[in-house]
């Protein structure tokens, strides 16, 4: 451990493992180690279910969960969308030659007491019933707008400017109702709150058009989801790291980061043992002295042993509880996966629901979610502290990512990942460079 490097990467976590990748494939040498036994850190797979249970302080499983090694539980589980940013940063980094992935068989969204699928195409919004004959024509003309619209080629844009103007004009523009937009802006863009109303209609457009080009590369839903669970990434993102010269260590507790003149960081040390460094990537549990608690997240992890009703029986799906549709100000997030993913036994289901705590009885919180589920076997609820930096990392070159938030899908952690990059390297990412496609990988 006594060497120098470019950077040492403290954690496991998967933003943590996509940019030691990152760092490793732009020609740095790179230590990255993990106060724990095993990889992943909060966005571990648990395995084999008996862990999972003395984890949460219950009384081991019986028989009927099958053998406990056929489990993989996700404690944070999230969807990649197709053609969303990370699996492109996967596929920059090579780590794709490692993972086998597989489409989530549905995506659909709550409206009054019950689900349907989410709407996508010109067809589906007809078909929908989550809006009437007059209203379906009115997003129908919004979706087709969407599809065409080109940022380079004005013309469109259609008389409307969406650099310049609200997406809440736009919305106005088709005349779509509060419902429509409700689910427009929570199931296909995949806003967490209502904020995006009053900004720039562009970077709405711009979130649908990934959802429906996710949904057109597989056909079922724009989600993916690897086989044996997200513990595969980090584990994939340790091989990579190997090739290209960067060492692993774990069970290696982290006495002191090194400060140097101005506060610069100049190591990290373990016992009697300094690594020499440049730079330190960390989650916040390595700082607690330069972080801010921001708020909180309840999730409710819960064992299956059927499909959720009402939806055709898929053995793998997202539900999105718009927050206005239970009154509440952030949405809820329900994700299964089941069996054929290869994270439980056969016959049996892993579903998560999750959302940011606003009371003080978070579990009531998750009661639509669980609701939606049937009869559950077995839960574990968890509240944890979502904490952001307080140190951008600019002088004491300590980049440090937030935790992570309550929503299914991994868009916003490759937003941190990207912007930590950012300020670690002083370069944007360029995601030009990046020539294969997924399925290149895998063939």
């Amino acid at each position: 451990m006594d060497e120098e490097y470019d950077a040492i990467v403290l954690g496991t976590g998967l933003k943590e493992c996509i940019l030691s990748g990152m760092l490793s494939v732009s020609g740095k040498k790179v230590l990255h180690i993990d106060r724990n036994k095993y990889y992943g850190a909060d966005s571990a797979s648990i395995c084999p279910l008996e862990d999972l249970f003395t984890k949460f302080n219950t009384p081991g499983p019986d028989e009927s969960y099958g053998r406990g090694r056929d489990w993989n539980v996700d404690l944070i589980p999230k969807f990649l969308m197709a053609n969303g940013q990370l699996v492109k940063l996967l596929i920059h980094t090579g780590v794709t030659r490692y993972l086998e992935f597989k489409s989530v068989e549905g995506s659909y969204v709550y409206k009054g007491g019950k689900i349907s699928k989410v709407p996508v195409d010109q067809k589906e919004a007809l078909a929908s019933d989550l809006m009437g004959m007059f209203e379906k024509r009115r997003f129908r003309n919004f979706l087709i707008y969407v599809q065409d619209f080109q940022e380079a080629d004005p013309r469109t844009w259609k008389d409307f400017d969406p650099a310049k103007s609200n997406m809440r004009a736009l919305y106005e523009k088709f005349g779509l109702d509060q419902n429509t937009q409700d689910f427009t802006g929570h199931a296909l863009a995949l806003y967490r709150d209502d904020e995006y109303l009053n900004q720039s209609a562009l970077q709405t457009i711009n979130r649908i058009k990934l959802y429906s080009d996710s949904l057109a590369r597989y056909g079922k839903s724009p989600y993916l989801y690897p086989m044996y669970g997200l513990g595969e990434l980090p584990q994939g993102f340790a091989r990579l790291s190997a090739i290209y010269g960067g060492t692993y260590m774990l069970d290696k507790p982290i006495d002191e980061i090194v400060l140097g003149e101005g506060g610069r960081v100049v190591g990290v040390r373990s016992g009697t043992e300094v690594a020499k460094c440049k730079q330190v990537y960390c989650d916040p549990s390595y700082v607690p002295d330069r972080v801010r608690k921001k708020g909180q997240v309840v999730r409710c992890i819960c064992l299956v042993d059927h499909p959720i009703p009402n939806t055709k029986d898929a053995l793998s799906t997202q539900i999105i509880i718009p927050q206005k549709q239970v009154g509440r100000s952030s949405d809820i997030y329900v994700s299964l996966v089941s069996y054929t993913h290869q994270v439980a036994a056969k016959g049996w289901f892993v579903a998560m629901i999750s959302t940011t705590v606003e009371t003080n009885n978070p579990e009531a919180e998750i009661k639509p979610g669980l609701d939606l589920l049937g009869a559950t076997r077995q839960k574990f609820v968890s509240v944890s502290d979502y904490y952001e930096p307080t140190d951008n990392g600019l002088d004491s070159q300590i980049f440090i990512s937030e935790s992570y938030d309550a929503t299914s899908h991994f868009e916003t952690t490759c937003l941190d990942v990207l912007d930590i990059f950012k300020r670690g390297t002083g370069e944007e990412f360029d995601f030009s460079k990046i020539k294969h496609e997924l399925g290149d990988e895998e063939q």
